[in-house]
């Protein structure tokens, strides 16, 4: 499978706020920039955060929930598939930043096919994102 990169843009409350989410504390290498919004290298994706002043300092772009597996799956989300050792450094890179999971990290369909490790957590402005891993991502990603 060859893929390319997607792009993908979220608004945010803060841009120096992002700025230290997705660049410090998650790591994320940063590209071009303005005032109103930055590109972050998303494992190779093209990851831009806009600046979005009515949503106001304190406040939260929303979402719902949708019960997957008993947990409830925000929607909207977004995030990348990852290989497993790249999902571990990120979930420890996570867990010494994110105060709180939406879904704690995870193995969904353990010994079965398709078995997946996810995780689902917001950044300060409520955006949320997941990041998943398959031991095979070319025969279990698109698997039915």
């Amino acid at each position: 499978m060859s893929l390319t990169p997607f792009h993908v843009a979220l608004q945010v409350r803060d841009i120096p706020e992002a700025r230290r989410f997705y660049g410090d504390a998650l790591g994320l290498p940063e590209g071009r920039s303005s005032d109103a919004w930055v590109d972050f290298n998303l494992f190779g994706h093209q990851f831009v955060v806009h600046h979005n002043p009515a949503i106001g300092r304190d406040g939260q772009v929303s979402s719902i929930a949708n019960a997957v597996d008993g947990h409830g799956v925000p929607v909207p989300h977004c995030g990348v598939v990852l290989t497993i050792d790249a999902w571990d450094a990120l979930r420890l890179r996570v867990e010494a930043v994110v105060d709180e999971f939406v879904i704690a990290p995870y193995t969904r369909f353990a010994g079965e096919p398709g078995e997946q490790r996810t995780m689902f957590f917001t950044d300060p402005s409520g955006n949320a994102l997941e990041f998943k891993a398959f031991a095979n991502i070319e025969a279990e990603l698109f698997r039915r």
